[in-house]
């Protein structure tokens, strides 16, 4: 039996989760929320980390009711993600590990939502589509590697519908994500915008930039509303993300399973979208709800576990972040070739 417990701050969520093998024993979060048309700086976000972090983990062990002796593995996010929040929670996560002298592992934010949604979902081999605020990612094992088939060539789709979140001025709590799903389903009038897809992968850049520039003549002009500027978006930008996950990495691989992860997977738009495309070539839509898609601590104690139990701990002097750490850059020992 491993029990592992996991810190996650690469973005606004700051997450602490403690994992015994598969079973989620506790996994707490906390949020920064910005005022509205308001982005998170990495200063502020790192100071949110470093006022909250210890009550996070009070909390964390008070839920699972384990001990800190109990403890196998501290886990923490090594990176991709904004730098000074990776660095306040890898802090704590190495001072942790001293205090308790548990051996430490540093994760690959991007495989924690992997290795987690393959738990929770029971999924066998799927073509992943990791979707986020800050990647973009069609991704499919292969030979001890997550390859990646597609992803975006500038800004992740998370990044374009929270900045168009800011044209709106919609509120970040829960967060702008969220809000823009909930006016889209009250949209009727479709608006056309730019389509990008190019080769692999996908580009929302143009898009943004086309919805910035012309949102306000839009809708001073009578020709839509914010709802239905919030459903074109969600339309055109999640059928771009079919179209590479499924003629792109479904047809290489022969693959009959897809999984969705990351903060946007949890948009049921986009999982009826994926789903329709699924059944359509007889395959198998896996999602999770937003306990598991949006950014936690136990998806990054569940991937250190596994890390940890085929025989992977970080030395000491490697216990830093990687703000563009890329997820083909891990070896998975923990799966077979």
């Amino acid at each position: 039996m491993v029990i592992a417990i996991g810190f996650e701050g690469s973005a606004n969520k700051l997450g602490i989760g403690i994992i015994r093998d598969g079973e989620v024993l506790s996994n707490c979060r906390r949020t920064y929320i910005t005022p509205p048309g308001e982005g998170f700086l990495p200063r502020a976000t790192a100071e949110h980390h470093r006022n909250n972090i210890l009550e996070v983990l009070r909390e964390a062990l008070d839920v699972s009711g384990v001990k800190p002796k109990d403890i196998d593995v501290i886990c923490y996010t090594k990176g991709p993600g904004m730098g000074s929040p990776l660095v306040t929670v890898a802090v704590v996560a190495r001072t942790v590990a001293k205090l308790w002298n548990k051996p430490i592992v540093g994760v690959n934010h991007c495989i924690g939502h992997i290795e987690m949604g393959r738990l929770i979902t029971k999924c066998h081999n799927p073509t992943v589509l990791y979707v986020s605020g800050g990647n973009t990612q069609v991704i499919a094992y292969s030979n001890q590697k997550y390859r990646i088939f597609g992803e975006t060539i500038d800004i992740a789709v998370g990044n374009c519908l929270d900045r168009f979140a800011r044209v709106l001025k919609l509120s970040n709590d829960p967060s702008p994500g969220y809000n823009i799903e909930q006016l889209a389903k009250k949209g009727k009038t479709y608006i056309t915008l730019p389509y990008a897809v190019k080769g692999m992968d996908v580009s929302f850049s143009g898009l943004l930039s086309y919805i910035e520039e012309h949102a306000a003549s839009l809708l001073s002009s009578g020709k839509c509303q914010p709802e239905d500027l919030c459903y074109s978006l969600q339309e055109t930008v999640f059928a771009m993300l079919v179209e590479i996950t499924e003629e792109r990495a479904m047809a290489h691989c022969g693959s009959s399973e897809v999984l969705l992860v990351g903060g946007v997977g949890c948009n049921e738009r986009l999982q009826e979208m994926m789903g329709i495309m699924c059944s359509e070539r007889g395959a198998k839509l896996y999602a999770t709800d937003e306990r598991f898609c949006i950014d936690n601590g136990a998806m990054i104690a569940q991937a250190g576990l596994e890390m940890f139990r085929s025989g992977t701990t970080t030395s000491w002097e490697n216990t830093t972040i990687t703000q563009r750490y890329r997820t083909d850059d891990v070896l998975v020992t923990w799966r077979s070739p």
